[in-house]
């Protein structure tokens, strides 16, 4: 049998998730072989390289927003949970308390700074190894070593400011100016070079620190203070969430919004109002419109509802809830077309961790033919 002809139309019709009142239809893939009689839906990497495509929305160092079209969602998904829970980063893992008489109790503290992110030269970080931890079969581990640790140290003591006496007199009651480290900050964590360490990490712009500096980590008074070590390990957010690479990772899809029926005057307004800004436009209709039958006739100068740019919907449903526009709107949501938002927490910039993700699922290919092979032989 010959392969059946298909419109563009039809095709595009197909990729659209419908959004009713009450329900969701259309919501399953019909592009795969055997499911439409005489038509061939193989997949075809030729194909994909042409229809395949990626948009960026917002391009900022730690906040990304781009779109991936063309794609199976379980390939997109795919990647968002890579970047949430398997690529490699650096944290606290290990803490060392030497003395700590602060009101935080030791356990709190040091669950406070394995939370904070850090950051320094990219390269370096990629150079370290991941650290393996003792186990009953393997007593030792990797050992604490140069390539796989970082060590930092926390050792700030509160007290008097030199002018303590003289703000007293004036009544001063600020304490981060009668004291010294009356606040313990993220910035207050030192760095440690050790080995090779100095070839990457050298310099106040290369060196392991936080990525904020200013996160409070507790208060003092004078006779306190704070002496730990720590030891920084690479792990992937899949064995805790402090070396999660990113505060999100999510995607939607591109909604779309189809006018069936002509929406005028008032009702134009209203049905604006339904949507977020700028997802709704009212320009008047034109001369030609209404002579052409489809609806304009007699409304010539009259404002109509015209579709702007769907990419800013969230999808409400709001029009749906108003009898007058029963019939008229139809909302829907385009299935292959994802819209991701990546927020890295710092550590790497955030058109980077998607890179990273698109060479872990590599590497997770490769490793499933491998097994493959080996299967086969």
């Amino acid at each position: 049998m010959a392969p059946a002809r298909v419109s563009q139309t039809e095709l595009d019709d197909r990729k659209i998730v419908g959004v009713n009142l009450e329900t969701v239809t259309n919501v399953t893939s019909t592009d795969i072989p055997g499911h439409y009689p005489g038509e061939d839906h193989e997949w075809d990497l030729e194909y994909f390289k042409n229809t395949f495509n990626v948009k960026f929305h917002k391009h900022q160092p730690f906040d990304a927003s781009f779109s991936l079209i063309g794609l199976d969602a379980s390939i997109a998904n795919a990647f968002r949970r890579i970047l949430l829970a398997e690529i490699p980063t650096l944290a606290i893992e290990y803490v060392f308390v030497h003395n700590n008489t602060s009101i935080v109790q030791d356990d709190v503290l040091s669950h406070r700074l394995g939370l904070i992110p850090l950051t320094g030269n990219p390269k370096g970080i990629r150079w370290l190894q991941q650290y393996r931890k003792p186990t009953d079969e393997d007593p030792e581990g990797s050992g604490v070593q140069d390539i796989n640790t970082i060590v930092m140290r926390l050792k700030v003591e509160c007290t008097k400011a030199d002018n303590y006496d003289e703000l007293n007199k004036k009544g001063e009651n600020d304490p981060r100016l009668l004291y010294k480290h009356a606040h313990v900050y993220a910035k207050d964590l030192e760095f440690i070079v050790s080995g090779r360490q100095d070839t990457f990490f050298s310099g106040e712009a290369n060196k392991i620190k936080s990525v904020h500096p200013d996160i409070l980590l507790t208060k003092m008074r004078p006779g306190q203070c704070i002496n730990m070590e720590m030891h920084c390990i690479k792990g992937i957010g899949a064995d805790h969430a402090k070396f999660s690479p990113v505060a999100t990772a999510s995607y939607r899809l591109l909604p779309t919004v189809s006018i069936m029926k002509p929406i005028l005057g008032n009702d134009a307004r209203k049905f604006a109002r339904c949507f977020p800004k700028g997802v709704i436009g009212l320009e008047e209709v034109s001369p030609s419109e209404a002579k052409e039958g489809n609806g304009y006739e007699g409304h010539e100068g009259e404002k109509k509802a015209v579709v702007k740019n769907t990419f800013k919907d969230t999808v409400s449903r709001e029009c749906l809830r108003h009898p007058e526009f029963e019939g008229k709107v139809k909302l829907g949501r385009v299935r292959d077309h994802f819209i991701f938002m990546v927020e890295s927490t710092g550590q790497y910039q955030s058109d980077e961790l998607f890179l990273e993700s698109v060479s872990i699922l590599k590497e997770k290919c490769a490793s499933m033919k491998r097994g493959l092979a080996s299967l086969m032989r």
